[in-house]
């Protein structure tokens, strides 16, 4: 072979490399400038802690640029429904699962989040502020007993306000809801007559009242209609600028719904929280503890059927348990105690790829 020949053979192989070394350098941009092969998590569910969650997936991309997380506040019900049904990566619920619900969806780990208040938003005419309610009265208003502003039962607590002559409207969620579970729980826990009718549940046949998909959708519905009351997340009520009520507790106190007030709740539970963490921190002891809240959970399958997307998860889940704490507050919802959050670590040590290997 001649010279030229040998050189122009070389040439040609040195742009067959470089062509192989532009096209390796473009699919490493295009996975996220690490050289590694990005992920994408598809999670849904509740809508209780949406604005939380929003800003833990925009603040870990920052850190994991690689991790794509898509979420889609859809409600508690569709949460399990999803990840039952295998579409999404994960599922969001406010309301514990079953063991029916855990068996049927093969095996699933609740992770809690958060701790978030439900509060009794309110549009009352001559009203813009200092409304207390006690349990008889919120449990006489969804029974419709109580159907008038000015009723006894709510003047007694409210001798210095004006409340007007007008029916009282109250607003329920439409879907499946974690809220509603808990709203409900609480009902059921202080008035036998609502025990023994609608009961509990992310739904129930309601005796009354409109209906809303979300907190979003209960909130639109209280703030556009005169003399309305319906129960939603406490962030969604500061986003909103409601009214919201002093709720009286257990210990006979009218309590704000605050960020001290809904850990005061938590703490009170603090020995009594099982190691799966499925429990209701309704009602509580104590003469600061806000009566309605919950913790919030993000559900993921034990056994994770792709290897990379669960080793994707349990690091995001694993972020949302240190770091991510410390957006909670900002954004009106109650850090999980130190208790909890150890407890739910040693969960994420149970989670497993297909071939059975736990993922760290």
């Amino acid at each position: 072979m001649s010279y030229l020949a040998r050189y122009a053979r070389f040439n040609q192989n040195i742009r067959f490399a470089l062509i192989l070394i532009t096209m390796f350098v473009f699919a490493a941009c295009a996975s996220g400038g690490d050289g590694g092969q990005s992920t994408s998590l598809t999670g849904a569910g509740a809508t209780f802690p949406y604005p939380l969650y929003t800003k833990w997936i925009a603040e870990y991309a920052k850190l994991s640029p690689g991790i794509a997380i898509n979420y889609q506040s859809i409600g508690s019900g569709g949460g399990i429904r999803q990840l039952t049904e295998r579409t999404v990566d994960f599922g969001a619920s406010d309301a514990p699962m079953s063991d029916e619900q855990i068996e049927k969806a093969q095996g699933v780990i609740h992770i809690p989040t958060c701790i978030g208040a439900v509060v009794l938003a309110y549009n009352v005419e001559g009203v813009s502020t200092g409304l207390n309610l006690s349990a008889d009265a919120i449990a006489g208003i969804y029974l419709g007993e109580i159907k008038q502003w000015d009723d006894p039962k709510i003047k007694t607590l409210n001798p210095d306000l004006a409340l007007p002559a007008k029916p009282i409207s109250s607003v329920h969620r439409s879907d499946g809801s974690g809220t509603t579970k808990i709203f409900l729980d609480y009902l059921s826990a202080v008035s036998p007559a609502w025990a023994k009718g609608p009961g509990s549940g992310t739904s129930v046949s309601w005796p009354g009242g409109l209906g809303a998909k979300g907190n979003e959708g209960v909130a639109a519905q209280v703030k556009s209609q005169p003399n309305t009351i319906g129960y939603i997340e406490l962030a969604y009520a500061v986003q909103n600028r409601m009214s919201v009520a002093k709720l009286q507790n257990k210990a006979g106190k009218m309590v704000e719904p605050t960020l001290q007030s809904t850990t005061d709740s938590a703490r009170a539970f603090a020995g009594k929280i099982p190691d799966d963490l499925r429990v209701s921190i309704v009602n509580a002891d104590g003469e600061t503890a806000y009566p309605i809240a919950g913790f919030t959970y993000i559900l993921l399958r034990t056994r994770q059927d792709n290897e990379a997307k669960g080793k994707a998860l349990v690091a995001f889940l694993r972020y949302a348990l240190t770091q991510g704490q410390s957006h909670a507050g900002e954004l009106h919802y109650a850090s999980l105690p130190a208790e909890v959050i150890e407890k739910a670590q040693k969960r994420l040590d149970l989670v497993t790829g297909p071939s059975g290997v736990k993922l760290q």
